[in-house]
């Protein structure tokens, strides 16, 4: 049954919707506000910045600086953005969704796009942002970028994560809206009008979410917006990682989405991840494996070929990376019983770790 439903969703990928193409001329100059919540970003908000001053369609860049102890804020504003500084942050309030609040509520152009720091924009992914979200009435839209992966062990280890979204939730452009409990969205690049974001409550309904972009995507399905997650591989790279430990640390641990997934979710997204990723091919090679675990390593080397386009470096490692399906099947598993309280410096209670979905 795991193996069905794995191969069931990795298919949508056949009816999904085209990746975004760069879009430089879509919307009139001036109409995008573009935010990025910052904290100890000195070092990687460079080339976002960079990119972002010579984007006409860029009305404004705000960057909320969340209590950086670097050169942040100076970063920013001698890249011509207008820096926010954050204020303290309140009590029920992670740190990044408390940055994006303010930095909504010092918006001021008709769309609001927000970019993680780590994101390389290239010119007209805020024109494809707008646009798409037009295009298909979209009312929030999220896209997920080209991967950089300096290192082997990111380059076999990342892949294997990211293969475990695919048969949790299928590739990314799927046209059907799925049930506001298993919409997915990837905060690094995301796009709204800003006054139906600030008429929502803005991230005050998701305060205390560390997994604050799924948080924010199902509250606003289950209220009846229309969310789309869509393949922005040619729009933006994102440096995610500076190690095969930070990926195993920082994105293992918010990979299981624990704080926005019900129990039920979660034993049945490790099940399949379980029996129709990380045990067929060791089967397999103990010579215990069936015909169906046949069928799944096929899948499973599909699936590597089709993500290919996801890396901007991809080498060996990145071929092998279905050998590290196991590893990253123990880390979600750790990770969906534990769930990490610690972010950016800061520790936050396990109240935190609220309801599986907001409410409308």
């Amino acid at each position: 049954m795991a193996g069905v439903t794995a191969l069931a969703r990795i298919a949508r990928g056949a009816w999904r919707l085209p990746p975004l193409r760069p879009d430089p001329d879509r919307v009139p100059p001036g109409a995008v506000s573009v935010v990025i919540p910052a904290r100890d970003e000195e070092h990687r908000i460079g080339p976002a910045l960079a990119a972002l001053a010579v984007d006409p369609q860029v009305g404004e860049v705000i960057v909320v600086d969340d209590c950086s102890s670097d050169r942040t804020a100076e970063v920013a504003a001698a890249a011509g953005a207008r820096v926010v500084v954050g204020a303290p942050l309140p009590e029920g309030w992670v740190g990044k969704s408390w940055a994006l609040h303010q930095g909504l509520q010092a918006a001021r152009g008709t769309w609001l796009v927000t970019l993680d720091a780590d994101v390389e924009p290239g010119l007209g992914l805020v024109g494809a942002m707008v646009g798409a979200a037009e295009d298909h009435g979209f009312d929030h839209l999220s896209a997920g970028g080209r991967f950089v992966c300096d290192t082997p062990g990111q380059r076999w280890l990342h892949p294997a994560m990211l293969a475990t979204l695919v048969v949790r939730f299928g590739p990314p452009g799927r046209a059907r809206a799925p049930a506001p409990e298993r919409v997915v969205a990837n905060g690094q690049c995301t796009v709204a009008r800003r006054a139906a974001l600030v008429d929502a409550g803005g991230y005050r309904p998701i305060a205390g979410h560390l997994t604050d972009d799924v948080a924010l995507a199902r509250h606003l399905a289950a209220s009846g917006w229309r969310v789309g997650f869509l393949d922005g591989t040619r729009l933006f790279d994102v440096r995610m990682h500076a190690s095969m430990s930070e990926v195993w640390r920082h994105w293992g641990r918010s990979l299981p989405m624990p704080d926005v997934t019900s129990g039920r979710w979660k034993a049945a997204d490790l099940a399949v991840i379980w029996l129709a990723l990380a045990l067929p091919l060791p089967r397999l090679l103990a010579r215990r494996g069936d015909r169906l675990d046949v069928v799944l390593v096929g899948m499973r080397l599909a699936l590597l070929a089709a993500t290919s386009s996801a890396y901007r470096h991809r080498g060996p490692a990145y071929w092998c990376s279905p050998l590290a399906d196991l590893p990253a099947a123990i880390r979600l598993t750790w990770a969906s019983a534990f769930p990490g309280t610690t972010w950016r410096g800061r520790r936050y209670p396990r109240p935190l770790t609220r309801s599986p979905l907001p409410r409308a």
